[in-house]
């Protein structure tokens, strides 16, 4: 069991800094146009979609990206927080 949860807080991190990175991204001109761009687009763009339905940007800022990480870190603590309770 513990082997599992621990897979699962592994993604979610690994999918946390890929969500880093496609928000680096978006400083340097063409780079979400390059091939890493597209795919994380397509990996970031369906997690980040509701976000950006409920929280509307402010001004030119987009904070929907900052609150998607904060959900993703609470599900990773909601899953190790389980771990404990199984083991």
């Amino acid at each position: 069991m513990d082997l599992i949860f621990g897979i699962l807080i592994s993604l979610l991190n690994v999918y946390s800094y890929a969500l880093i990175a496609y928000i680096l991204m978006s400083w340097f001109p063409n780079a979400r146009e390059s091939s890493i761009g597209q795919f994380l687009a397509r990996i970031c763009e369906p997690y980040l979609e509701p976000f950006r339905r409920i929280i509307p940007p402010l001004g030119m800022i987009d904070i929907s990206p900052i609150v998607g990480i904060l959900v993703l870190n609470f599900a990773g603590m909601g899953l190790s927080a389980l771990s404990r309770m199984f083991t």
